[in-house]
């Protein structure tokens, strides 16, 4: 019996590989939608525009928002009312 593969991300904080239901998905919604750049916390994982994942884990937004990992993802300056966001959705979950 053939097993079903199981997807992986990595995350942009600590660089590890896990499945991708234990990381939460970063977007940034496309240039040509109403919200145009917009970053936000895509819950259920169908938001369409470029995504980055992340651990559950505050301290992984730390890292990957010292190491500018999330701006190099989406190719743009992140302000941090984005992070003070992103933060605090995690902290929530």
């Amino acid at each position: 019996m053939h097993q079903k593969k199981i997807p992986m991300r990595k995350c942009t904080g600590c660089g590890e590989m896990k499945e991708k239901k234990q990381l939460v998905r970063i977007v940034k919604a496309p240039d040509n939608a109403e919200n145009s750049g917009e970053i936000s916390i895509d819950p259920i994982g169908k938001k369409p525009g470029r995504g980055a994942y992340i651990c559950k884990d505050p301290e992984c937004l730390k890292k990957a928002k010292k190491a500018r990992r999330l701006e190099k993802a989406f190719s743009c300056k992140i302000p941090d009312e984005v992070y003070q966001q992103l933060t605090e959705e995690l902290e929530r979950n």
